[in-house]
Formats: C-alpha cells, sequence, structure tokens
C-alpha cells in the first residue's frame, strides 16, 4: 500500500495595517489568516481601539484580529484587546517579557512580540536564539527590519543571516511583497517551528499617501505567491520522501 505524500507546513498570513472595510473584506476572500491593526498613534496607518473593534467585527469565524502596540500602558492594552473580541497582541516597541506579561494579564491574552533585526551584515549579530529564549511566552516572534522610528518600513533584512535553527514559531515581515514571499518561506522555513509571512506596505495602492489604503488585487497576488510557495515546498517534500524509499 502506497503511503501518502507528505504534507508541507502551512504558511499563515497576515494582513497588517488595514483601516478600511474594503481592504478588510478583501484580505478575508483572498484567505488571509490575521488581519492587523495599528494602534500606534503616531503611525500613519493608526487607527482607534474603537475603529478597531467595528472593523474586526466584520471577520468570519476562524480569523484573527491582531492590534499592534508600541511601548503602550498595561492598563491601555488589557483594555483594547478586551474591546475587540479574539484580538491578540503584537508589541514592537522596548518592551521587556515582564511589561509583555503585565500587559495581557498573564495567560488572558496572547502576544507575538517584534524583533527588530539590523539591515545589511549587521543582521548576523542579532542573537535570535536568546531572543526567543527570552520571550518564550510570546506565542510568536515576528521578525521587521531595524529602521528609524517603529516598524520596518518596506524594508527587508538579510534573511539568510538568520540562525539555522530557532525554537520558536516566527512570523516573517518587513519589506515582504507577492514578488519576494516565496522566496522569504523558502529561506526560513526549516529554520523554526512554524513560520507565518506579515505583510503591510506591500499589498498597498501604489503613491505617496496611500498608506493604510490596501490594493485587493496585490493582497490577491500575496496570498497565491504564498500558496504557491507551499504547493512547491509540498512537491519537494514528495519528491525527498519517494527518493528515500526507493534507496
Amino acid at each position: 500500500m502506497t503511503s501518502p505524500a507528505p504534507l508541507a507546513p502551512r504558511t499563515r498570513i497576515k494582513i497588517c495595517g488595514l483601516t478600511r472595510e474594503a481592504d478588510v473584506d478583501a484580505a478575508v476572500e483572498a484567505g488571509a489568516d490575521a488581519i492587523g491593526f495599528v494602534l500606534y498613534p503616531k503611525s500613519p496607518r493608526a487607527v482607534s481601539v474603537e475603529r478597531a473593534a467595528e472593523l474586526a467585527s466584520r471577520l468570519p469565524p476562524f480569523i484573527t484580529p491582531v492590534l499592534l502596540f508600541v511601548n503602550a500602558d498595561a492598563p491601555e492594552v488589557l483594555a483594547s484587546l478586551a474591546r475587540v473580541n479574539g484580538a491578540i497582541a503584537q508589541f514592537h516597541g522596548e518592551e521587556t517579557p515582564e511589561q509583555c506579561e503585565e500587559a495581557t494579564g498573564p495567560g488572558r491574552f496572547r502576544y507575538m512580540r517584534a524583533a527588530r533585526i539590523p539591515l545589511g551584515a549587521a543582521g548576523a549579530g542579532f542573537d535570535l536564539v536568546k531572543y526567543a529564549s527570552d520571550y518564550s511566552h510570546a506565542q510568536a516572534i515576528l521578525l521587521d527590519a531595524h529602521v528609524e522610528g517603529y516598524g520596518g518600513g518596506g524594508k527587508a533584512f538579510d534573511w539568510s543571516l538568520l540562525p539555522p535553527a530557532v525554537d520558536a514559531h516566527l512570523v516573517l515581515s518587513g519589506g515582504l511583497t507577492p514578488a519576494n514571499v516565496s522566496d522569504g518561506i523558502r529561506i526560513l522555513r526549516t529554520r523554526c517551528k512554524t513560520l507565518s509571512v506579515d505583510v503591510s506596505s506591500g499589498v498597498e495602492i501604489d503613491g505617496p499617501g496611500h498608506k493604510g489604503l490596501k490594493d485587493a488585487g496585490k493582497i490577491r497576488a500575496f496570498v497565491a505567491a504564498v500558496r504557491a510557495a507551499d504547493a512547491a515546498n509540498t512537491v519537494k517534500a514528495s519528491a525527498a520522501d519517494a527518493s528515500s524509499f526507493s534507496s
């Protein structure tokens, strides 16, 4: 009896920085697993918690709203998470492990912690293994480029410089587009427990003044590229399994 072909891990997708109903609907229709709302007032993509709750109310079951914070006070984070049903937190500032725990009411809400990876060769000096260990209670470590201010600013760090094995769920972010996301998945998939991807500027409408305004076609293209990368990995896994069996 022939064994079933091995299944490659499914790369989960988060579309971040949404501000409009149409963009939430487009992300859902394209197949996103999570939707991100920025609650950092200085961001051009910022929304109020009331607006985030309003937009999140459009989500069907099994799609997760994510609230992005930068150095927010614990009471503010807890109140915001309680306001948006099913939400998890994403911390992008200087929050320590203890502050992340306090702000999510230990065990009450889940959270992700952003790791800001230096651009260029300096990225090799970032100890991601230690960082993941320090934030061991985080549901995932989100990888973003370290640029001035907070957020990746559409910049991609050198993915190849990350450690070969990290005992954590990782979320690749920063500078992702439909054109390069498959390369990121190929490089990082085997280096962690599971890999997800997070895109914001890479699926926005072209031109100045459009931060926070998504392009439905780009969202569909991004999701399609991720699924194509997953399919290619399944083919490789099947080929490797067949080779192992025949030998």
